[in-house]
């Protein structure tokens, strides 16, 4: 198994995961010709696509998604929500709802060799949701657009072998920066993103001994640098409550436009 940042920052999010039969993207926030370099990088095409997972509605998550529907005629999973607010999108182009699949949350799915697990998540979009995906028994769990956690969030991402998740901002950097008053209060709110400290704080809870690689993800160009979400996020785990030193775990962040190392899940 197998799992790749193709991209991911607030400017845009495609995240590959697959297995040797099947393959999978998770959102497509980025251009159709970024989207097929980075499959390419994998020795991959867009027709080599079993499906792609939408997590939700925002432009970040599917700018791409009308051109490789259209160009591969690869279905597209989401929930309800999601996939009446794309077919709403005219900025995406004419989909072919033929493509579309219902996901619920907590309802697995099965596509060829793999399992899908849809979680809810806090955000402020029409029906969002995080995946969970496993081969046999290993899973990675990708997991954005957070505004809060809670223990369902926890017992969601327990036992993860790989895991993506999100580190938008440092606070202070937020609310010192640029944004209007209404984003910046977006932003921290129950329904917006997680900081490089609650980031941390929510890894503390699911760590485990066999937790092959922590990818930090959705950085804000604006409100976050690599180094900051990076240092954050270890001092809160060396520093937190539980029986673990940041160096026990191979950490890297997820670069904004360029595909990041891959995790070879064993």
């Amino acid at each position: 198994m197998r799992l790749c940042s193709i991209a991911s920052g607030s400017s845009g999010n495609c995240i590959y995961v697959g297995s040797e039969a099947t393959h999978l993207l998770v959102d497509v926030g980025i251009s159709g010709k970024k989207a097929e370099a980075g499959l390419n990088s994998l020795g991959l095409t867009g027709r080599d696509l079993d499906g792609i997972l939408v997590t939700h509605e925002h432009m970040d998550h599917v700018a791409g998604l009308g051109v490789m529907a259209r160009k591969y005629e690869v279905p597209i999973y989401a929930t309800t929500g999601t996939l009446e607010e794309i077919q709403k999108m005219g900025n995406l182009g004419k989909i072919d709802p033929a493509l579309f699949r219902e996901v619920k949350e907590d309802v697995k799915l099965t596509i060829k060799d793999l399992t899908v697990n849809p979680m809810k998540i806090s955000h402020d979009a029409a029906q969002p949701v995080g995946y969970r995906i496993a081969y046999g028994d290993k899973k990675v769990g990708i997991c954005t657009d957070l505004g809060v956690y809670n223990d369902y969030t926890v017992e969601c991402l327990k036992g993860m072998d790989a895991l993506l998740l999100e580190a938008n901002h440092d606070v202070k950097m937020l609310q010192v920066g640029p944004y209007p008053y209404y984003l910046k209060q977006r932003i921290l709110g129950d329904r917006g993103h997680l900081s490089n400290e609650n980031s941390g704080k929510l890894l503390c809870r699911i760590l485990h001994d066999k937790l092959q690689a922590i990818v930090l993800g959705h950085l804000s160009k604006e409100n976050n640098l690599p180094e900051l979400a990076y240092e954050a996020v270890r001092m809160e785990i060396t520093m937190g409550e539980n029986p673990y030193r940041a160096e026990d775990f191979r950490m890297m962040v997820a670069d904004r436009s360029n595909a990041s190392p891959v995790i070879n899940i064993a």
